[in-house]
């Protein structure tokens, strides 16, 4: 899958590239013939004929490096993202597999002084900090405390 989509990307880029270098040679023939003539009227072909074309084919292989990374990137998130349909579609297709171990499981509650939310004290949001303490009763009989919608401690917090 890959490999199909990058090869018609890559002389795009190639593309692009090549149109550079050619443009900063037409422009360094262009300065070069410019500077060896004294007068304006003799310097325009050497304008007309190097350094406009080359000047504009710069800005053409500027432009087909950006489209040709933007296909390269858009084309990385594609296969990314069918790696990740085919995973799940993988895991649905599997009846005797487990379902996914919940986050949290401990029924010692804790918050944070401030927030608004109860935790497990084992949920990814509060574990380790020193700033989770203990839940106060009295919080918890007044309902100021939303359950986490991480670790669902609702089970904990009748207990």
């Amino acid at each position: 899958m890959r490999t199909a989509r990058l090869r018609t990307v890559h002389p795009v880029l190639w593309a692009g590239w090549a149109a550079l270098a050619a443009g900063a040679v037409l422009c360094v023939l262009g300065w070069y013939g410019v500077s060896g003539e004294r007068f304006a009227e003799r310097q325009l072909p050497y304008l007309a004929s190097c350094t406009v074309p080359g000047a504009a084919l710069i800005v053409a292989g500027a432009v087909l490096l950006t489209h040709g990374r933007v296909t390269v990137a858009a084309t990385r998130v594609e296969e990314l993202y069918g790696l990740l349909v085919s995973v799940e579609a993988a895991d649905a297709e599997e009846p005797g597999r487990a379902a996914l171990a919940p986050v949290a499981v401990s029924g010692e509650l804790r918050m944070v002084p401030g927030g608004t939310l109860l935790h497990r004290a084992d949920c990814p949001l509060v574990a380790g900090k020193a700033e989770a303490v203990p839940v106060d009763g009295r919080l918890l009989a007044d309902g100021d405390l939303e359950p986490c919608p991480i670790c669902e401690p609702g089970e904990a917090a009748e207990d």
